[in-house]
């Protein structure tokens, strides 16, 4: 039994067992595997100058990037849960990485990889994969455009042979970059940098199923070996991968860095998670396992920074050349990172001397393409409260940073979609007979009983607002509440509720109640609400009944007195 220690263990272990790769993934290998070795080679020439650029942007060196590319792109490929993800170093996890460096060195990098990859493989045995894409449009789009902006102006310095910027945020940094250069101006690598992003923007209307950024970066490094113009290059890179190492760990440093992992991980599972998301929409009959994604992204992270590499995540640009290359399985992921492994075993001496302003050009138009104007302006129209979460999550983003972004911006759709669905809550009063009434029935209303029909969630943002609208119930003698179609009803809803009739039975009005669903019967049941007029006889279960008990009330019927 699952209660017993014996079927606690036997529930993880089948847990586990349910992550792992099984028979259907290597059947689709089988499927066509020339596809597969095609589309990852063309992946593996879109993704080799991402790498290197977002190696040197995380402040780790280009090798990082490559490293990660390699190990993490691997790992991800065979334990992941979606035949069609790549994964990689991002844009989006630079963005998070650079402060730590900054603050801790390349080991505080190492340590907060791996301690990421940790919690995804606790949110994935937890089995909360689902539960991502509840995370508001406006938050996704916002801090998504934050991230290109911050990408964009982290590149400002070598885009402009700038190697000495300083500063505490990034937009800070640009800042002193652009005056440096108007003290001294470095027009070669401002020109290289503006003609790889142009090449790339261009070619891709033109051609997009050439890889111009690859193209524009070999151009570029020809280009500053063969004229005389001074560039800074990325430098030389270890010829392979170094040996796995542990010397990182730092069991100290634990409780310092774990904010900036749970960051990480949080970024690695929406990014992933989307990515898997935009791969099956690009496909028939592709469903990637959400579970299984988190697993591969956390044994992902957990093992890239044995080699000294980076937190990793899938990447939707090359996921989606991925799919356009005719990927089937996760043969093409697998074989992109072979091929970059090769690069660094055959061609890393020629990698070194790629100038880092064409790296630079290479993230200008990546993030030029991230951001789509028209889904935002979109955004921004649908509706005020989505055009608030939005530029507040952007603005936090840019300025301070992205983990506060995605805080703030939930914490205020949260507040937001409460308050509209505080709004729609009712008390609406409805007639005792919705047919035509008899004289009778007149004279019972000219008694002053009255009926109100509670609509949508009485719960904690909504509560407050019912308790003002029903105490200034005037001149009626008998209130019956219909329940109904309360759709929720928590603590803080039954508890003023309660203050609701207790105001209204201190003024001498009775109160009845109709219609309490069992779910709700239970709230009011445990917190003893409404006990007094359950014990009076006054809680029917359907408002007929009520209003039957309210006419003999008024009327005096022995019925209505004997209860």
């Amino acid at each position: 039994m699952p209660h017993t220690p014996r079927g606690a263990l036997a529930l993880a272990r089948d847990r586990v067992l349910g992550l792992l790769p099984g028979r259907a993934d290597w059947a689709a290998v089988r499927r066509s595997p020339r596809r597969d070795l095609v589309a990852g080679l063309t992946v593996a020439v879109v993704a080799l100058p991402l790498a290197l650029a977002f190696g040197v942007t995380s402040g780790l060196g280009a090798q990082a990037g490559l490293i990660t590319a390699v190990v993490a792109g691997a790992v991800a490929a065979v334990f992941g849960g979606s035949n069609l993800q790549v994964s990689g170093p991002t844009g989006a996890m630079t963005v998070v990485l650079v402060p730590v460096v900054q603050r801790f060195g390349a080991t505080g990098v190492l340590m907060v990889g791996a301690m990421a990859g940790l919690v995804l493989i606790a949110l994935a045995l937890a089995r909360l994969g689902r539960y991502v894409r509840y995370l508001p449009t406006p938050v996704i789009e916002g801090f998504t455009a934050g991230i290109a902006v911050v990408i964009a102006l982290q590149q400002v310095p070598a885009a402009l042979g700038v190697t000495d910027a300083h500063g505490e945020k990034v937009w800070a940094v640009a800042a002193d970059a652009v005056g440096r250069f108007v003290v001294h101006p470095r027009p070669a690598a401002l020109a290289v940098a503006l003609g790889v992003a142009a090449l790339m923007l261009l070619g891709a209307r033109w051609r997009p199923g050439l890889p111009f950024s690859l193209l524009g970066v070999a151009g570029a490094t020809v280009l500053a070996e063969l004229a005389p113009i001074d560039l800074a290059r990325i430098g030389a890179l270890p010829q392979g991968l170094p040996a796995p190492s542990l010397g990182f760990l730092d069991v100290d440093a634990v409780g310092v860095l774990l904010p900036s992992a749970l960051a990480v991980a949080a970024l690695a599972a929406l990014e992933s998670l989307l990515s898997a998301t935009v791969a099956d929409g690009m496909t028939v009959g592709e469903r990637h396992d959400p579970d299984r994604e988190l697993f591969g992204q956390g044994l992902a992270n957990l093992a890239s920074p044995l080699f000294g590499g980076i937190p990793a995540t899938a990447a939707i640009a090359r996921t989606a050349v991925n799919v356009r290359a005719g990927a089937a399985s996760k043969l093409a992921a697998l074989t992109h990172a072979v091929a970059l492994a090769a690069i660094v075993l055959v061609a890393a001496p020629l990698v070194g001397r790629i100038p880092l302003a064409a790296l630079a050009g290479v993230l200008l138009a990546t993030t030029f393409r991230m951001v789509e104007a028209g889904s935002l302006w979109a955004l921004a129209r649908a509706t005020r409260s989505d055009a608030v979460v939005l530029v507040l999550t952007f603005a936090v983003t840019v300025i301070w940073d992205l983990v506060t972004a995605v805080a703030v911006g939930l914490a205020v759709a949260v507040v937001l979609a409460l308050r509209a669905v505080a709004r729609s809550a009712r008390l609406e009063q409805v007639p005792l007979d919705p047919g035509e009434h008899s004289a009778e029935e007149h004279a019972l209303l000219a008694e002053h009983i009255v009926a109100y029909r509670l609509d949508g969630p009485l719960f904690f943002a909504a509560a407050h607002t019912f308790l003002l609208e029903l105490s200034e119930v005037a001149d009626v003698r008998v209130v019956i509440l219909r329940m109904s179609r309360v759709s929720t009803l928590d603590a803080t809803g039954a508890h003023v509720l309660g203050d609701a009739i207790a105001r209204l039975r201190g003024r001498g009005i009775t109160v009845l109640i109709s219609g309490i669903t069992p779910g709700h019967d239970q709230v009011l049941s445990t917190l003893g609400v409404a006990e007094e007029l359950r014990r009076a006889g006054l809680v029917f279960p359907d408002t007929p009944a009520a209003i039957r008990y309210a006419r003999g009330l008024a009327l005096g019927t022995p019925e209505a007195v004997a209860r």
